[in-house]
């Protein structure tokens, strides 16, 4: 059954902002923003044509040129969810407040969703710091700080929110016999990467319905994930407005890798490659020569997030990440940032040296200076990141003629 969430209207600021960037939110009060707009339909996959560098995210999905005008990104949004929905992920349920129940016990978040006349559960346990609170918090994927080290948080006064993922769908789902699919049975072809930000959403829904009983600042939100984790993360954050910060860490293909980009590597995790239970079957028509067809491209589900704030974070060690697909499509996505003058809210730090999902302690500063300046509201941190010293000589304009 279709839904409609709230209205643009009914999403407001919630955090003040530079006077130069006055009119520029760093986070949102509802899941989507864009739930309003009427998207063009999606042509058939004969139909498409190729492109084969990518794919203009100001432009509009009907071709009638395109913007860079804030005012109409949130549009820009619309088109780009609904065309990664529908030839990715499948398309992310909506869920009304009143099939909620929300409660806290003994520092556990429990959750009742109600849809088809069944009912799921999660439970989520939130690590607090000390104090009365509100405290800003970060939704950790499988762990409270997901992979990142917890005395990074610990020492801001951060709650952590554990998101046990596998109580919506396990890690290698077997389709129409998860969790999720007993209350919507006929969207058993949806990918993991559909169903798992689906479930983080309503982990914020029932924060908001606990209210302040739950000590945490809605306006102060993150998310975190390493390899598939940093994918869950990465598309939780750019479907879910209400979180300030995302940081994907060591993401991989299929996060914020362009697939096109990685087609022209080594032998990394292409769109023919990935684990297809996390994504619609019907993706594999895109793989290999294909993919030039495929109407949009990674490094706009990172400019999803925009705009709020994005780190990516990358491990030259691991040919399979395909770190130089990372690099183009990072520099892609920035220019959504940059565009509305605020390229400080998106950062890249993407080097060696190191085991993964094992923050090196040279990446520390950058993950400090985000979760700073965007959980903790500090003004004066420097935010401008865009290291990755391997592919200093990478051209990566080329994939990008839109750009200037």
């Amino acid at each position: 059954m279709k839904r409609i969430l709230l209205s643009t209207m009914a999403c407001f600021m919630l955090a003040s902002v530079a006077s130069a960037q006055k009119n520029i939110p760093l986070v949102y009060d509802c899941e989507n923003s864009a739930a309003s707009y009427k998207v063009p339909q999606e042509p058939s996959f004969e139909k498409l044509p190729s492109i084969e560098t990518l794919p203009d995210p100001f432009a509009w999905a009907n071709g009638n040129g395109r913007s860079t005008k804030f005012k109409d990104w949130e549009k820009h949004r619309a088109e780009i969810m609904q065309r990664i929905q529908y030839y990715e992920i499948g398309k992310k349920p909506v869920v009304k407040k009143e099939q909620i129940k929300a409660e806290l016990k003994n520092d556990t978040l429990i959750v009742d969703i109600t849809e088809n006349g069944e009912t799921l559960r999660l439970k989520s346990f939130i690590k607090y710091p000390k104090g009365e609170g509100p405290f800003p918090a970060i939704i950790g994927i499988g762990m409270g700080t997901g992979s990142l080290p917890p005395a990074i948080f610990e020492s801001r006064g951060i709650a952590q929110i554990t998101f046990n993922f596998t109580q919506v769908m396990t890690h290698t789902q077997k389709r129409g016999n998860e969790p999720i699919n007993k209350l919507y049975p006929d969207q058993i072809d949806m990918g993991a990467y559909c169903a798992w930000p689906w479930g983080v959403s309503r982990i914020i829904d029932a924060l908001e319905i606990i209210g302040k009983k739950s000590k945490i600042d809605m306006k102060h939100l993150a998310i975190s994930g390493c390899s598939f984790a940093g994918k869950m993360a990465l598309f939780a954050g750019a479907f879910d407005e209400r979180i300030a910060l995302v940081i994907a860490q060591e993401p991989g293909g299929g996060g914020v890798d362009a697939w096109r980009v990685s087609e022209t590597l080594g032998n990394v995790e292409t769109l023919g490659r990935t684990n297809y239970q996390w994504f619609l079957e019907s993706m594999r028509r895109f793989s290999e020569k294909n993919v030039s067809k495929l109407p949009i491209d990674h490094h706009q589900l990172a400019a999803l997030v925009a705009p709020r704030a994005l780190l990516v974070l990358g491990n030259t060690d691991y040919e399979w990440l395909a770190d130089e697909s990372n690099y183009v499509s990072c520099h892609a996505a920035r220019k959504v940032w940059e565009a509305f003058g605020i390229a400080d809210r998106m950062g890249f730090s993407i080097e060696g040296g190191h085991m993964h999902c094992q923050l090196p302690k040279t990446q520390y500063p950058e993950v400090e200076a985000f979760v700073d300046k965007f959980l903790l509201g500090k003004k004066d941190v420097d935010t401008n990141v865009m290291k990755a010293e391997k592919f200093k000589d990478v051209d990566y304009n080329k994939w990008m003629p839109w750009a200037k």
